[in-house]
């Protein structure tokens, strides 16, 4: 499957993310200063006239999240940081993770993108020009996302592959297990589409056997599983999650699966 970011920029599936990684993000701040590290940052920001015009999956996503009424506080969070973006009205900006995490940034807080596209990781450069504590580099984060996370006192870190190579599931679960065997206190959170249950199953018994810490899975199904050339839903999966993730997941893939998903549609969120 082919997950280019700026293609399916304010999707469903970005709603899920965008929504826990900022409470996650908070939720950190709490403890003291924080290091994010993005392991596939994307370019930062995405203007939904460009590629996502091809999806219109925009559409479906954070256009009907803005125009919805009663949102709960967590997508009420997210739709306030789309409409900073936004002062005219409409949505035609959207914040990619290292956007939306930059502008949450406090003092001595610091976010780190890395992004193995050069062209891409120019424009995600160019989107965090404005936040001196933000940095954009050029190369392979699962690489460089495991050294960078020693001695950053329990990092969060993002791990957000386009899943467009077959051993993309295998080396985020790898990743994500070495950066906890590396700091047992960082807090991972991992995105996944949702196409087939055998798929997304063998990734968490790898990342179970790995890391050998707590994770807490949450899914948003906008649809039954029985096209796996489709993404049906997504899923975040957190290691270490902090006091009040379950509730905060059951909150996000509750509202995006209700309101956003058709007949079939379910969340739910366990313990691996």
């Amino acid at each position: 499957m082919n997950y280019r970011h700026s293609f399916h920029a304010g999707n469903f599936a970005d709603l899920v993310k965008h929504a826990l990684v900022l409470w996650l993000l908070r939720e950190r701040q709490a403890d003291g200063p924080v290091t994010v590290l993005d392991t596939h940052a994307g370019a930062g920001l995405y203007d939904l006239t460009g590629d996502a015009t091809r999806s219109r999956e925009a559409e479906a996503g954070v256009a009907r999240l803005m125009t919805a009424a009663d949102r709960p506080p967590l997508i009420e969070a997210l739709a306030a940081e789309v409409a900073a973006l936004n002062p005219g009205g409409g949505v035609r900006y959207y914040p990619g993770s290292p956007v939306l995490i930059a502008r949450a940034l406090r003092a001595g807080d610091r976010y780190a993108g890395f992004e193995l596209r050069e062209e891409v990781a120019g424009l995600l450069r160019d989107s965090l020009a404005v936040f001196p504590t933000a940095s954009g580099t050029v190369g392979d984060g699962y690489e460089q996302a495991v050294p960078a996370a020693r001695g950053e006192g329990a990092p969060l870190v993002l791990i957000d592959p386009p899943y467009e190579r077959p051993d993309d599931y295998h080396r985020a679960a790898d990743a994500a297990a070495a950066i906890v065997r590396a700091d047992p206190k960082a807090v991972v959170a991992i995105w996944t589409p949702l196409k087939d249950m055998e798929t997304f199953d063998g990734f968490l018994r790898r990342l179970a056997a790995g890391a050998k810490a707590p994770i807490l899975a949450a899914e948003a199904r906008l649809r039954p599983l029985s096209n796996p050339m489709t993404m049906n839903g997504c899923a975040m999966v957190v290691i270490n999650p902090p006091a009040g993730t379950e509730a905060a997941a059951g909150e996000i893939c509750g509202w995006v699966a209700g309101t956003l998903g058709g007949e079939g549609a379910r969340a739910e969120v366990w313990w691996s």
